[in-house]
């Protein structure tokens, strides 16, 4: 038997692995919770049957799910990087979560990362359902599928920034309360369910909205076949820059 066989030999597992195990956890507390279900898959899913089968808005289309499929991914998108992961993460930090984690031989960086790649996870999860369901009810989808990609990423990073930025600086129940009703408030005023063309001179404005570019710069591609949205993916970036800036900037940890 070799010296040092039974030597206890403390230490970090490597960063990877690290990542991966939290990714898991992260991913597996978000599926299991009820009310971030029903923002990320209950909504969703009951907003695309509903408006797709009743004439309850003019979305001047042939089809009504043409144009609500690609704004229900766009509100997926919303659901996941913005209103749950700003919820968990604010309450996550007020019972001292994040302080104990921030801690622990997981790097500070290593756990935002993990968090996003749960988001992404989750999202993908979302979009194969949603995608289901809108070609169950009659939709055609066309256009570049790397376009659609890189749209969902920059709207994710836009959203995730801005998500992190609002748990990190507000108390739990405030942005419990925050990210609920911008939720509701994009839901109704971006481009989602209602055309922004109904709205009038407000709707020029409301176009600057990261959920306003998603929604259109997805239905440009998957509706009219557009190559790539670039106004539209512009407008994700600048989002995703300032929210991610702002929210490395000013996030605290306890």
């Amino acid at each position: 038997m070799s010296a040092g066989t039974y030597s206890p030999k403390p230490g970090a597992a490597p960063v990877g692995r690290m990542i991966a195990a939290q990714t898991a956890l992260e991913t597996r507390m978000l599926l299991r919770n009820g009310e971030q279900l029903l923002l990320t898959v209950i909504i969703p899913s009951l907003l695309l049957v509903l408006f797709s089968t009743v004439d309850i808005v003019d979305t001047g289309t042939d089809k009504a799910v043409d144009f609500l499929a690609p704004g229900v991914l766009a509100l997926a998108v919303l659901s996941t990087a913005f209103t749950g992961q700003a919820i968990a993460t604010g309450f996550e930090r007020r019972y001292g979560v994040l302080k104990r984690l921030g801690a622990s031989p997981l790097p500070r960086w290593a756990l935002m990362t993990a968090k996003t790649l749960s988001v992404l996870v989750t999202e993908v999860l979302q979009i194969v359902l949603l995608t289901a369901i809108a070609l169950a009810l009659g939709w055609s989808p066309h256009g570049n599928p790397l376009s659609v990609l890189l749209l969902l990423v920059l709207g994710t990073a836009a959203f995730s920034g801005l998500g992190l930025l609002m748990a990190g600086t507000l108390k739990a129940e405030a942005t419990l309360a925050a990210a609920n009703l911008v939720f509701l408030l994009l839901l109704v005023g971006g481009g989602v369910i209602v055309p922004l063309e109904k709205f009038g001179a407000a709707g020029d404005v409301l176009a600057l909205l990261p959920i306003s570019a998603l929604s259109d710069g997805l239905r440009d591609v998957l509706r009219d076949g557009a190559s790539m949205p670039w106004g539209d993916a512009g407008i994700l970036a600048v989002w995703a820059v300032l929210g991610l800036g702002a929210a490395a900037r000013f996030f605290r940890w306890e």
